[in-house]
Protein backbone atom coordinates (compact mmCIF):
# COMPACT_ATOMS: atom_id res chain seq x y z
CA UNK A 1 0.00 0.00 0.00
CA UNK A 2 1.50 3.47 -0.90
CA UNK A 3 2.35 5.96 1.66
CA UNK A 4 -0.38 8.45 2.15
CA UNK A 5 0.52 12.18 1.03
CA UNK A 6 -0.76 15.04 3.15
CA UNK A 7 -1.65 18.32 1.76
CA UNK A 8 -2.41 21.47 4.45
CA UNK A 9 -3.37 24.38 2.83
CA UNK A 10 -3.58 27.17 5.71
CA UNK A 11 -1.75 30.56 5.87
CA UNK A 12 -1.53 30.14 9.51
CA UNK A 13 2.16 28.78 9.58
CA UNK A 14 2.15 28.30 13.18
CA UNK A 15 -1.09 25.50 12.85
CA UNK A 16 0.29 24.38 9.81
CA UNK A 17 3.08 23.08 11.93
CA UNK A 18 1.19 22.17 14.53
CA UNK A 19 -0.71 20.03 12.52
CA UNK A 20 2.19 18.79 10.59
CA UNK A 21 3.89 17.57 14.14
CA UNK A 22 0.41 16.06 15.16
CA UNK A 23 0.28 14.25 11.83
CA UNK A 24 4.25 12.61 12.24
CA UNK A 25 3.42 11.65 15.66
CA UNK A 26 0.94 9.14 13.93
CA UNK A 27 2.97 7.92 11.97
CA UNK A 28 2.78 10.14 8.99
CA UNK A 29 6.15 11.19 7.05
CA UNK A 30 5.10 12.85 3.71
CA UNK A 31 3.28 16.09 5.11
CA UNK A 32 3.83 19.38 2.50
CA UNK A 33 2.62 22.69 2.90
CA UNK A 34 0.84 25.70 1.44
CA UNK A 35 -0.17 29.27 2.48
CA UNK A 36 -2.73 30.28 -0.47
CA UNK A 37 -5.23 29.02 -3.03
CA UNK A 38 -2.13 29.44 -5.85
CA UNK A 39 0.48 28.00 -4.13
CA UNK A 40 -2.14 24.89 -2.67
CA UNK A 41 -3.30 24.22 -6.63
CA UNK A 42 0.50 24.28 -8.04
CA UNK A 43 1.42 21.76 -4.50
CA UNK A 44 -1.50 19.80 -5.71
CA UNK A 45 -0.03 19.05 -9.67
CA UNK A 46 3.39 18.87 -8.13
CA UNK A 47 2.65 16.39 -5.06
CA UNK A 48 -0.37 14.32 -6.56
CA UNK A 49 -1.45 14.13 -2.45
CA UNK A 50 -3.53 11.70 -0.98
CA UNK A 51 -5.91 13.86 0.78
CA UNK A 52 -6.19 17.63 1.33
CA UNK A 53 -6.66 19.55 4.70
CA UNK A 54 -8.04 23.20 3.61
CA UNK A 55 -8.37 26.20 5.38
CA UNK A 56 -11.73 28.24 3.93
CA UNK A 57 -10.21 31.56 4.48
CA UNK A 58 -6.98 31.93 2.31
CA UNK A 59 -5.09 35.08 1.20
CA UNK A 60 -5.99 34.99 -2.23
CA UNK A 61 -9.86 33.70 -1.97
CA UNK A 62 -12.32 31.12 -0.04
CA UNK A 63 -10.62 27.82 -0.10
CA UNK A 64 -14.01 26.55 -1.51
CA UNK A 65 -12.84 27.61 -5.42
CA UNK A 66 -9.64 25.82 -4.36
CA UNK A 67 -12.10 22.48 -3.91
CA UNK A 68 -13.97 23.00 -7.01
CA UNK A 69 -10.82 23.13 -9.09
CA UNK A 70 -9.78 19.95 -7.90
CA UNK A 71 -13.01 18.37 -7.86
CA UNK A 72 -12.69 18.60 -11.66
CA UNK A 73 -9.65 16.65 -11.88
CA UNK A 74 -9.67 14.69 -8.90
CA UNK A 75 -12.02 13.06 -5.95
CA UNK A 76 -9.18 12.64 -3.30
CA UNK A 77 -10.61 13.45 0.24
CA UNK A 78 -10.68 16.97 1.09
CA UNK A 79 -11.23 18.14 5.49
CA UNK A 80 -11.73 21.62 5.50
CA UNK A 81 -11.08 24.23 8.26
CA UNK A 82 -13.05 26.89 9.05
CA UNK A 83 -13.34 29.83 11.78
CA UNK A 84 -16.72 29.73 10.64
CA UNK A 85 -19.19 27.49 12.63
CA UNK A 86 -22.24 28.64 11.17
CA UNK A 87 -24.29 25.05 9.42
CA UNK A 88 -24.86 27.21 6.16
CA UNK A 89 -20.46 26.82 6.00
CA UNK A 90 -20.58 23.44 6.56
CA UNK A 91 -23.34 22.68 4.47
CA UNK A 92 -22.02 24.67 1.50
CA UNK A 93 -18.21 22.87 1.90
CA UNK A 94 -19.56 19.59 1.75
CA UNK A 95 -22.18 20.60 -0.80
CA UNK A 96 -19.19 21.59 -3.16
CA UNK A 97 -17.35 18.35 -2.99
CA UNK A 98 -15.80 18.47 0.80
CA UNK A 99 -15.36 15.31 2.87
CA UNK A 100 -15.48 16.59 6.23
CA UNK A 101 -15.28 19.71 8.22
CA UNK A 102 -13.80 21.23 11.44
CA UNK A 103 -14.17 24.06 13.24
CA UNK A 104 -11.45 26.26 14.70
CA UNK A 105 -10.32 26.00 17.04
CA UNK A 106 -9.75 22.42 17.30
CA UNK A 107 -7.74 19.54 18.43
CA UNK A 108 -4.82 18.53 16.34
CA UNK A 109 -5.36 15.35 17.60
CA UNK A 110 -8.49 14.88 16.82
CA UNK A 111 -7.57 16.23 13.26
CA UNK A 112 -4.96 13.48 12.74
CA UNK A 113 -7.84 11.06 13.69
CA UNK A 114 -10.36 12.59 10.73
CA UNK A 115 -7.46 12.12 7.98
CA UNK A 116 -7.10 8.39 8.96
CA UNK A 117 -10.57 7.97 8.56
CA UNK A 118 -11.08 9.75 5.19
CA UNK A 119 -7.73 7.71 4.00
CA UNK A 120 -9.27 4.28 5.36
CA UNK A 121 -12.60 5.08 3.33
CA UNK A 122 -10.29 6.32 0.27
CA UNK A 123 -8.62 2.91 0.08
CA UNK A 124 -4.56 4.62 0.78
CA UNK A 125 -4.25 3.89 4.67
CA UNK A 126 -3.83 0.66 6.42
CA UNK A 127 -4.62 0.66 10.14
CA UNK A 128 -2.67 -2.12 11.00
CA UNK A 129 0.46 -1.09 8.79
CA UNK A 130 0.11 2.20 10.36
CA UNK A 131 -0.33 1.48 13.74
CA UNK A 132 2.24 -0.85 13.36
CA UNK A 133 4.45 2.26 11.96
CA UNK A 134 3.32 4.36 14.50
CA UNK A 135 3.94 2.27 17.56
CA UNK A 136 7.70 1.97 16.80
CA UNK A 137 9.67 3.15 20.13
CA UNK A 138 6.65 3.19 21.94
CA UNK A 139 6.55 1.72 25.47
CA UNK A 140 3.62 -0.23 27.55
CA UNK A 141 3.00 -0.91 30.36
CA UNK A 142 0.07 -1.56 31.92
CA UNK A 143 -2.73 0.22 30.39
CA UNK A 144 -0.63 2.95 29.85
CA UNK A 145 1.52 3.69 26.40
CA UNK A 146 4.61 6.56 26.72
CA UNK A 147 5.83 7.68 23.23
CA UNK A 148 9.99 7.17 22.07
CA UNK A 149 10.33 11.08 22.88
CA UNK A 150 8.41 10.88 26.87
CA UNK A 151 5.96 13.57 25.58
CA UNK A 152 2.90 11.87 25.42
CA UNK A 153 1.04 9.18 27.57
CA UNK A 154 -2.01 7.27 26.67
CA UNK A 155 -4.22 4.97 28.53
CA UNK A 156 -6.00 1.83 26.76
CA UNK A 157 -5.39 3.92 22.98
CA UNK A 158 -7.36 7.52 24.69
CA UNK A 159 -4.70 10.21 24.92
CA UNK A 160 -4.35 11.71 28.45
CA UNK A 161 -3.92 15.22 27.83
CA UNK A 162 -1.06 16.26 30.37
CA UNK A 163 1.17 18.91 31.05
CA UNK A 164 4.52 19.24 30.86
CA UNK A 165 5.17 18.62 34.52
CA UNK A 166 2.23 16.06 34.83
CA UNK A 167 3.99 13.75 31.82
CA UNK A 168 7.14 14.31 33.47
CA UNK A 169 5.46 12.66 37.02
CA UNK A 170 4.31 9.68 34.29
CA UNK A 171 7.27 9.01 33.04
CA UNK A 172 9.26 8.57 36.55
CA UNK A 173 6.04 6.49 37.36
CA UNK A 174 6.22 4.27 34.29
CA UNK A 175 10.06 3.59 34.38
CA UNK A 176 8.83 2.50 37.99
CA UNK A 177 5.96 0.69 37.79
CA UNK A 178 4.83 -0.71 41.61
CA UNK A 179 7.64 0.92 43.35
CA UNK A 180 7.12 3.39 45.92
CA UNK A 181 9.42 6.69 45.05
CA UNK A 182 9.55 9.20 46.84
CA UNK A 183 8.28 12.58 46.99
CA UNK A 184 12.07 13.85 47.41
CA UNK A 185 13.09 11.54 44.13
CA UNK A 186 9.91 12.99 42.25
CA UNK A 187 10.55 16.19 42.66
CA UNK A 188 13.90 16.37 41.73
CA UNK A 189 13.43 14.56 38.25
CA UNK A 190 10.64 16.40 37.34
CA UNK A 191 11.81 19.84 38.58
CA UNK A 192 15.19 19.48 38.83
CA UNK A 193 15.46 21.04 42.26
CA UNK A 194 15.62 20.15 45.35
CA UNK A 195 12.24 18.76 47.38
CA UNK A 196 12.49 21.17 50.76
CA UNK A 197 9.59 22.97 51.19
CA UNK A 198 7.95 21.39 47.85
CA UNK A 199 5.42 19.49 49.41
CA UNK A 200 2.28 21.83 48.60
CA UNK A 201 3.31 22.12 45.24
CA UNK A 202 3.73 17.74 44.11
CA UNK A 203 0.69 17.23 45.84
CA UNK A 204 -0.86 19.60 43.69
CA UNK A 205 0.09 17.88 40.57
CA UNK A 206 -0.04 15.18 41.79
CA UNK A 207 -4.26 15.64 41.96
CA UNK A 208 -4.55 17.10 39.07
CA UNK A 209 -2.95 14.06 37.43
CA UNK A 210 -5.04 11.95 39.22
CA UNK A 211 -8.09 13.88 37.47
CA UNK A 212 -6.88 12.86 34.68
CA UNK A 213 -5.54 9.12 34.87
CA UNK A 214 -7.48 7.56 37.16
CA UNK A 215 -11.33 6.70 36.43
CA UNK A 216 -12.36 7.40 40.62
CA UNK A 217 -9.76 10.54 41.14
CA UNK A 218 -11.33 10.22 44.99
CA UNK A 219 -10.10 6.66 45.28
CA UNK A 220 -7.10 6.50 43.16
CA UNK A 221 -5.95 2.59 41.77
CA UNK A 222 -3.16 4.02 39.89
CA UNK A 223 -1.09 6.65 41.88
CA UNK A 224 -1.53 5.57 45.43
CA UNK A 225 -0.29 7.28 48.02
CA UNK A 226 1.94 5.34 50.56
CA UNK A 227 1.86 7.23 53.22
CA UNK A 228 5.44 8.89 54.93
CA UNK A 229 7.36 7.22 51.94
CA UNK A 230 5.70 8.61 49.11
CA UNK A 231 3.85 6.88 45.68
CA UNK A 232 3.70 3.43 44.38
CA UNK A 233 2.03 3.58 40.62
CA UNK A 234 -0.13 0.38 39.67
CA UNK A 235 -0.24 0.32 36.02
CA UNK A 236 -2.81 -2.02 35.67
Amino acid sequence: METPRILIVDDEKDLCQLMSTSLQKEGFSEIETAGSIREGWEKFEQYQPSIIVLDIMLPDGEGYDLCRKIREVSQIPILFLSAKSDEVDKILGLAIGGDDYITKPFSPKEMAYRVKAQLRRAGVYSLEAQTQKTNQGEKTIGLFTINAEETEVDKQGEHLELTAKEVGLMTCFLHHPNQILSKETLFRTVWGEDFYGADNTLMVHIRRLREKVEDHPSQPRHIVTVKGLGYRFFPE
